[in-house]
């Protein structure tokens, strides 16, 4: 007897389909050209990628270190060194969280701030094709996206 969950291709015959090679490549595509439009903005606001990266983060709420190094996937020694190249620019400092005093918190100043919105303003890239889909599109593709990437919707 068969232990197969149901009908269709298996996992094997899925990847060697030319559909999903080619959307495989597609993905691969826009990633590359989105890293090198990041890292051209981040370079002309004199910032490395990762800095600018942070920048970003930081401008939607201050966070501990922790789960900063958490959110970029790296450890906390690397963030330490950012950060502490983003407050010698004045674009970040580190705070005491008002929920616990131990813990610091790295939160953009409003300089900080401006920079992460004119970093915004320059990635043209996704946001002008993204522009020229229907509400409808969009929609399905954020939610396929999120599909891939396990989230809920």
């Amino acid at each position: 007897m068969s232990s197969s969950a149901g009908p269709g291709p298996s996992p094997r015959s899925r990847r060697a389909d030319p559909l999903t090679r080619e959307v495989i490549a597609l993905i691969g595509d826009v990633v590359v050209r989105y890293h090198q439009e990041y890292e051209e903005a981040a370079a002309r606001h004199s910032l490395t990628g990762a800095q600018a990266r942070v920048l970003g983060l930081l401008a939607l709420d201050p966070l501990p270190m922790r789960r900063l190094a958490g959110a970029l996937r790296c450890e906390p020694s690397n963030v330490t060194g950012i950060v502490d190249r983003l407050e010698a620019r004045g674009l970040v400092e580190r705070r005491p969280d008002p929920g616990d005093r131990r813990v610091k918190l790295a939160a953009v100043t409003d300089e900080g701030r401006a920079t992460a919105a004119r970093l915004r303003e320059a990635l043209d890239f996704a946001r002008e094709p993204l522009a020229t889909l229907s509400d409808a599109d969009r929609t399905t593709l954020r939610d396929l996206l999120r599909r891939m990437l396990g989230a809920e919707l």
